[in-house]
C-alpha cells in the first residue's frame, strides 16, 4: 500500500495545533477493515518523530500494529470514532510532532515488564477529518482529541504503544474551512 499522505499541521482560532488529515482512506458503512489499518501502520515501523513542546523522540516499534488493532479499546469503537482512529494513522507523524503534556505513570503490569520496563507517558493531540457531502465536496471538518500511549522500554527509548480517548469535539472550530474550500485542502 502507498503511504502518500495528505496531511498536514494548521492552528485553530486559540492558536492550538490541529493535526489535518485531508482525505479518508479507511471507509466502511459497517465496519473497518482493520488488517488494512495494520498493513498501513507497518509502513512507519522504524521511523521516529520528535515532541516539539518535549523534544522527546517517539519511535514506531513493530509492535504498533498489532496493538493498534488489536487493543479492547479499538475492540469496544463503532462507527465515527472506529472510522476516527482508522484514519487518525494517516497523521501519525504530525500527531506525534504536536503532542502536549507527557504525563508519567508507573508499570504495574508484569506482561509489560519489558516493553514498558520504565513505565508509560501519555500524550494529548488533536486532528480533523473532513466531512464530505454527496458531490465530493467537503462540508466541514470534525475535530477530534486523543491520547497518544507510549512505552519507555528497557532500551531507554520511547515508543508509540496506542492511540486511545478519541473524541470528538463538540464545538468545531474548523467549519470555515469547508466554507471556503470545495474539496480537500492540499
Amino acid at each position: 500500500m502507498e503511504n502518500n499522505r495528505n496531511v498536514k499541521i494548521i492552528k485553530d482560532e486559540n492558536g492550538k495545533d490541529i493535526v489535518l488529515i485531508n482525505s479518508i482512506k479507511f471507509k466502511g458503512k459497517r465496519s473497518i477493515d482493520w488488517e488494512e489499518v495494520k498493513e498501513y501502520l507497518k509502513t512507519f515501523v522504524g521511523d521516529s518523530f520528535k515532541i516539539e513542546s518535549t523534544g522527546d523522540w517517539i519511535f514506531i516499534g513493530n509492535d504498533l500494529p498489532n496493538e493498534y488493532i488489536g487493543s479492547e479499546y479499538t475492540h469496544d469503537l463503532k462507527g465515527a470514532n472506529a472510522k476516527a482512529k482508522a484514519n487518525a494513522t494517516q497523521g501519525i507523524p504530525e500527531l506525534i510532532n504536536t503532542a502536549q503534556g507527557g504525563n508519567f505513570r508507573e508499570n504495574n503490569k508484569e506482561k509489560h515488564y519489558r516493553n514498558a520496563k520504565f513505565g508509560w507517558y501519555r500524550y494529548d493531540s488533536r486532528f480533523a477529518l473532513p466531512v464530505f457531502k454527496e458531490n465530493g465536496d467537503i462540508e466541514r471538518y470534525n475535530v477530534f482529541h486523543a491520547s497518544l500511549i507510549v512505552r519507555h522500554s528497557e532500551d531507554n527509548k520511547l515508543y508509540l504503544y496506542d492511540i486511545l480517548d478519541i473524541k470528538k469535539e463538540t464545538s468545531n472550530p474548523l467549519e470555515h474551512l469547508a466554507v471556503h474550500d470545495k474539496k480537500p485542502i492540499s
